[in-house]
């Protein structure tokens, strides 16, 4: 009777508010008042609380963790040609046609380590005329791997040009040049394509 006008609104609205028990099992046909995630969404949210770490050595061991199956993966890229794990320098169409094109010629520059051994042996020899001989080896080596590269570089840029006309194919020559100075045995990625065969 002598309640204040403001003690008698709070009381109302106290009485129209549900009461909620927070122990009382909630109705399963009733609504939860959220949308529910996409199954993407929900699977995304636990991945990441599942990895999130807790210290920074998990962080740090799982980082290294990580690091060695990407470098294990890319290794076997490189054994079998795999494109999806190949290093940034190797993926691609462009690179691929490149490294193909060296692996089915024979390159004089692949013969070059073999050939410096001799040579080095014949210039220890303490006779003037084979130390002569070996100087003109290393001439003659040298200028065959110059007109050998030259010859390979025209090839392959015009067949570049014809396979993939409008692409971007800037580098392609300069990695299959420095591909052609190792030896076919020691190639990474190893040569997917026989001698003589067309790429």
């Amino acid at each position: 009777m002598f309640r204040s006008r403001a003690k008698e609104e709070k009381a109302q609205v106290a009485d129209k508010a549900p009461v909620t028990d927070s122990k009382q099992p909630r109705d399963p046909q009733a609504k939860k008042g959220r949308p529910t995630p996409k199954r993407s969404e929900a699977q995304s949210q636990r991945r990441s609380v599942a990895s999130t770490p807790m210290t920074r050595k998990d962080a740090t061991k799982r980082q290294r963790e990580d690091r060695r199956v990407q470098l294990e993966r890319q290794r076997q890229a490189l054994a079998n040609g795999d494109e999806r794990y190949l290093p940034a320098r190797d993926k691609g169409p462009v690179r691929k046609f490149a490294r193909d094109h060296v692996d089915a010629r024979i390159n004089v520059a692949e013969f070059f380590l073999p050939l410096a051994v001799v040579i080095l042996v014949l210039t220890v020899v303490k006779v003037p005329q084979v130390q002569n001989i070996a100087l003109l080896l290393w001439l003659v080596v040298i200028v065959l791997i110059v007109l050998d590269s030259i010859l390979s570089a025209f090839q392959l840029r015009k067949r570049l040009k014809e396979r993939f006309a409008g692409q971007n194919t800037r580098g392609a020559v300069a990695y299959a040049l420095m591909r052609s100075l190792q030896m076919r045995r020691l190639r990474l990625p190893k040569p997917q394509v026989k001698r003589g065969e067309k790429p």
